[in-house]
């Protein structure tokens, strides 16, 4: 039987105890493709509350938004705070309910890469210097990395800490990122990967296995050409239809139809087989656990998910 090299067997090994990742999310970020930068309206699949917990918690509406060409960031303060405050509610949680003594700052909501170099130094400063923090997970998007923040996170790997960069591919094709108004093409990502995992930062790749018009072999060929460009990790999203999305109104025109769940424990199946040994499985489910979920109605309870995946992972002789 392969036992499945997930991101919790990973902090494990590499710290000797459990580690927890703590999502956070901050006031005025946003993404590229969201504010006009590159396209408007993000992508077609994106509401990023339905993402994130603590986003819908806190329902920050910020004034300023942050964009590579901000000269000053009057929200910097409230970002920190609620940084903090963020922190300390889940570390709290978690070491009294689970024992957990070790934290990893997981930056997630929007493309937090995308900001001036001041503020993002400051928050990642802020962040590493917290009570029992070993290192960032920072989710970002392959058009909004410089070379400036990829030496900055190369710096925190020198001092000792364990950096990761998320990628967000969900395709390697270009005609479903410009469906899904992915707001860039594919083009560059390989050179990135190289460029990223050459400064020491830990790289993992999102992708959605789902998405419109793609076909099973599609989102397989996605898979394998994230992992011959090198990786250390990969997450791997069902496509879920949410409300108010785009792809909400094409799912309710009968233009979309979403992946069934049989589909996309066949296709895990297949994936990790495929995986080498050595690459970190972050994640094999998501979903919205909320009124907002319009289908398929299988991403509203991931207990019913993974249940099914770690089944047909069995029987093909795989643990995750």
């Amino acid at each position: 039987m392969r036992v499945v090299l997930t991101i919790g067997r990973y902090f494990k090994r590499r710290f000797g105890t459990r580690v927890r990742k703590i999502p956070i999310s901050l006031p005025g970020f946003t993404c590229p493709n969201i504010d006009g930068n590159v396209a408007k309206g993000g992508c077609i699949y994106c509401d990023n509350e339905s993402f994130s917990p603590s986003l819908v918690k806190l329902n920050e509406r910020a004034n300023v938004k942050m964009n590579f060409s901000l000269t000053q960031n009057p929200l910097l303060p409230k970002q920190l705070e609620q940084l903090k405050g963020q922190y300390k509610w889940h570390a709290d949680f978690h070491n009294e309910k689970f024992g957990i003594a070790k934290y990893m700052i997981y930056f997630q909501s929007y493309t937090n890469t995308y900001a001036p170099f001041a503020t993002l130094k400051t928050l990642y400063d802020c962040a590493l210097s917290l009570p029992n923090v070993v290192g960032l997970s920072i989710g970002t998007r392959i058009d909004c990395v410089s070379d400036e923040v990829l030496e900055l996170l190369s710096g925190y790997v020198r001092e000792g800490k364990e950096i990761w960069l998320e990628y967000g591919i969900q395709s390697v094709y270009n005609e479903t990122l410009e469906l899904t108004n992915r707001g860039h093409g594919i083009e560059g990502a390989q050179e990135l990967f190289k460029k990223t995992r050459a400064k020491g930062i830990k790289l993992c790749a999102h992708i959605i296995y789902g998405l419109p018009n793609e076909s099973e072999e599609m989102m397989l060929h996605t898979l394998d050409s994230v992992v011959s460009w090198g990786i250390d990790g990969i997450k791997i999203h069902p496509m879920y239809v949410v409300n108010g999305t785009k792809l909400a109104q094409m799912y309710k025109s009968g233009t979309y139809t979403p992946i069934k769940l049989e589909t996309f424990a066949n296709l895990i199946v297949e994936s990790i087989r495929c995986l080498p040994p050595n690459v970190v499985v972050q994640r094999i489910s998501a979903g919205a656990h909320d009124e907002s979920l319009l289908a398929p109605k299988w991403c509203f309870d991931k207990n019913i998910q993974m249940r099914y995946i770690r089944d047909k992972l069995r029987e093909s002789g795989m643990e995750y």
